[in-house]
């Protein structure tokens, strides 16, 4: 068979120092990939302390070192096996180069919320991917490509997927398609990327570096296999794009089990190959994991395809993320570069056993940590995901540092040149950190007077700086822009405000000469009081001197629980209806905000869903479908977060502007009573302002009752919004409430018949306490608990209480036994007595 890479007994190298110039090549090109790669490990060992998004560390690794890797391996494989003239000098330096700055310009525009910057990398990487595959089409015609001309084929194809998934990625930084495009886009720009630009390359790749890697002869007919599979998975990944984009889930689940047997079939060749010669070294049985985790992704994938709409998909791939990246594309990359690079980067037959040996140090270590690790990082306690992580870190990290090493010796770099190069990783590690992390300092101290500029970042619910020190007469001038993903603004306590910033949107404010200090703040509700703060000192200033501050404050008002409510006030429906028929629930859920008596003569604004709190009740059975549509009328950005429903959060739980709107789609997989709340941050004060409801799912074969109520047991803080903030963080509840109103039910009693049965389903919202749910007078006979029945009718025992922590929920059942005024209560009674009691009015 010819071998994809050099034979080095019919090559041997002269006997010098100086490197081959394709070596050369080689362990620059590499160098690339292992810099992307660091910087990729970086971020993940960082991202815990400095909050680094994840698609950050996804692009670091796949963008940036999947794809230099894959840019590179296709030009030596293809010129390798069809035997293809050099490409010129200048392009083996233009394309890298036009390729890097592409990838820099979509990192940097997508932190900053710079979108054309982001726009124009990503259309300047797909026109160097496609100009990279045409031109080694091109120079396919000049050559005599024979059995392996299958190749290239695959590699084109590859390259026209990146096109797609780049020109997919481009149409989403740049801000033009409409919000409601935007989970489709995203699922078909993750699928093209993933499944075309790096599985069609793998996959390609596979037929001829496997049985090289064994050093096995080829099984026959690979190249019939190879362009029969290409002519399957072309058309059905096609499918599943077009499918996503189209909103048409059919077609994209068939299209993605057309291109799944294709794969499986363009792996007979793989699998008969090793049943010739199994795995015996590093490489091997790296690749051989590898492709075993790929399989794996794509059955999954299939699985979310068919069984969700196509704007969850991007949601439920999301969570297979692990999987492709540490399982499939991390341990092909290291798998490959661990048998590639000892061969080109030269040196003769001694320094390929050199590199080598360099190169599988450890390797049995690190098999074992990445493979075992991987699906742990699925787990739902986050220290052992967390755990899972950094062994897999550690592994790579430690396969980056050998390579760097291997790599290092052939280029031989002289101290100022690796001194560059140091401080170019250096640097570029600091960006990602600076922009992914706490912005700026903590403190800014401006030397001199005059007209000083000062930039502030307004990013994490934090001012960056949060202090700035300058001397009295300093003319300050703040440069302010937001780098978060909600709008925010920035007001001082002198007058001057700048609008509200979008994404990326920048300010000036002009202040007059220093006086004394000066205090500034984000003015969305609740920023200010979560910590997005600013301080301005005057140095030398006494702690007496002025300061003005026109925010406004309010200790609470006083509550009188056993005053009557005001005339307008209704009391909460806390009688539950019967879940509806069918199987498929459709719900639109408003986000706004409104002014109700939350307690007896008091009125301040609450933050809803449904112009309530709780929000409306969602009720079905277990298998049930709910589809969610969440329109944020409010002021300000909300999200929301269904426990009942099992998926992804990336997509369905993320924070919409006012405005807009998205679909949450869960199956009720489990019975019981599930909170739902706003998941956006601070979730403290959004949960705490009123934003939570609950979804009770039946379990199977509850018996009918007579009556049945609905209880939400909340926390009530008053006063202003920062007032509010102020007290939850101290957990000091001003009330309790149940159902949205202190003592509300001491006003409006359920009601209830002697010798009836009934149940009441409670839900503790919190977001601080849980409740000790009582009757007074009354025993349960029936307790079930988060899934699960504590007692059941008909048995000896008997609960006084319903027992629940903060987003537990529940019923308990009772017959009440003759007329009367029976209280409920939380008995822990620093809740009950501050507001969450109610009465059942008992009848003959």
């Amino acid at each position: 068979m010819s071998s994809p890479v050099p034979d080095v007994k019919k090559r041997p190298e002269p006997p010098s120092s100086a490197p081959a110039p394709r070596a050369l090549w080689h362990a620059r090109a590499n160098a690339v990939v292992l810099a992307w790669l660091a910087l990729a490990l970086a971020a993940l060992a960082v991202r815990g302390v400095l909050d680094v998004p994840r698609w950050l560390i996804v692009h670091l690794f796949l963008l940036g070192a999947v794809t230099n890797a894959i840019v590179t391996w296709t030009e030596h494989f293809a010129t390798a096996l069809l035997r293809l003239p050099p490409a010129g000098p200048r392009w083996t330096v233009v394309r890298p180069a036009a390729l890097n700055i592409g990838i820099a310009a979509v990192l940097g525009g997508s932190l900053s919320g710079s979108p054309w910057p982001a726009t124009g990398g990503a259309a300047l990487v797909a026109g160097t991917v496609a100009a990279h595959v045409g031109l080694l089409a091109a120079r396919s015609r000049r050559s005599l490509a024979g059995r392996f001309a299958h190749v290239l084929g695959w590699y084109v194809c590859s390259g026209a997927a990146l096109v797609v998934g780049g020109t997919l990625g481009g149409v989403m930084v740049s801000g033009l398609a409409p919000a409601s495009w935007h989970e489709r886009v995203e699922a078909a720009h993750v699928h093209t990327n993933l499944l075309g630009w790096v599985g069609l390359a793998v996959v390609g790749t596979l037929f001829t570096l496997w049985p090289t890697v064994l050093r096995t002869r080829m099984v026959e007919d690979v190249g019939t296999v190879a362009r029969r599979a290409l002519c399957l998975a072309v058309p059905g990944l096609a499918a599943v794009v077009g499918g996503l984009l189209a909103d048409a889930g059919p077609v994209a689940a068939a299209g993605l089990a057309l291109f799944t047997g294709a794969v499986l079939f363009a792996l007979v060749p793989f699998v008969r190959t090793a049943r010739r010669r199994r795995p015996h070294n590093p490489a091997a049985w790296m690749l051989a994991a590898g492709t075993c985790w790929f399989v794996v992704v794509l059955l999954a994938d299939l699985l979310v395809v068919a069984t969700r709409p196509p704007d969850e998909v991007a949601a439920g791939f999301a969570a297979l993320l692990p999987l492709i990246l540490a399982g499939f594309a991390a341990q092909i990359l290291v798998g490959s570069l661990t048998f590639l690079l000892p061969v080109v980067l030269g040196g003769g037959p001694a320094g390929l056993k050199q590199s080598a040996a360099l190169l599988e140090r450890g390797w049995i270590v690190r098999l074992v940590l990445v493979n075992a690790a991987v699906p742990c990082t699925l787990l739902p306690w986050a220290r052992a995901s967390s755990l899972a992580w950094a062994a897999v870190a550690v592994a790579y990290g430690g396969f980056v540092v050998l390579a760097a090493l291997a790599v290092g010796r052939r280029l031989q770099p002289s101290p100022p040149a690796l001194g560059i190069g140091l401080g170019g990783v250096l640097t570029a590690l600091a960006v990602v950190f600076a922009v992914s992390g706490p912005a700026g300092p903590a403190v800014r101290t401006v030397a001199g007077g005059g007209v000083q500029t000062v930039q502030v970042t307004l990013a994490g619910m934090r001012v960056s700086p949060g202090t700035i020190e300058a001397p009295r007469g300093t003319r300050l001038v703040l440069e302010v822009t937001n780098e978060d993903a909600q709008p925010h603004d920035l007001r001082l306590a002198t007058g001057e405000q700048t609008p509200l910033l979008s994404a990326g949107g920048t300010a000036t404010l002009t202040l007059d000469p220093l006086t004394g200090p000066v205090e500034g703040w984000c003015t969305v509700a609740g920023h200010r009081a979560a910590g997005m703060t600013l301080r301005i000192e005057v140095t030398g200033a006494s702690a007496a001197a002025t300061r003005a501050d026109h925010s406004e404050h309010s200790d609470g008002a006083a509550l009188d629980l056993a005053a009557a409510p005001g005339p307008s006030w209704k009391p909460y429906d806390a009688a539950l209806r019967p879940a509806p028929g069918g199987t498929e629930h459709e719900v639109e859920l408003h986000a706004t905000e409104e002014e109700f008596e939350v307690a007896p003569g008091v009125e301040q604004e609450m933050w809803t869903f449904g112009g309530g709190v709780p929000g409306p009740v969602l009720r079905g059975k277990v298998g049930d479908v709910f589809t969610v549509t969440f329109v944020n009328d409010g002021a300000m950005g909300h999200g929301i977060d269904f426990h009942a429903g099992s998926l992804a959060p990336d997509v369905p739980m993320r924070t919409i502007q006012p405005g807009e709107r998205l679909t949450y789609r869960f199956k009720a997989e489990h019975a019981g009573a599930w909170l739902y709340h706003c998941s956006t941050m601070p979730m403290l004060q959004h949960i705490a302002n009123g934003m939570y409801g609950a979804v009770v799912i039946d379990p199977p074969g509850l018996p009918a009752v007579d009556r049945e109520y609905l209880l939400v047991q909340g926390e009530l803080y008053l006063g202003t919004v920062d007032d509010r903030a102020a007290g939850m963080r101290e957990g000091k509840a001003d009330a309790w409430m149940f159902n949205g109103t202190a003592a509300g039910y001491d006003h409006a009693p359920l009601a209830a018949k002697a010798g009836e049965r009934v149940r009441i389903w409670v839900v503790a919202a919190g977001p601080g306490s849980g409740t000790a749910f009582h009757i007074v007078g009354a025993r349960f006979d029936t307790v079930y608990k988060e899934g699960a029945y504590l007692l059941e009718r008909g048995g000896p025992g008997g609960a006084q209480v319903l027992d629940l922590s903060v987003a537990q929920g529940g019923f308990a059942e009772t017959v009440f036994p003759e007329p009367g005024r029976y209280p409920f209560v939380d008995h822990d009674m620093r809740h009950g007595e501050a507001g969450a009691h109610g009465f059942f009015e008992v009848t003959r």
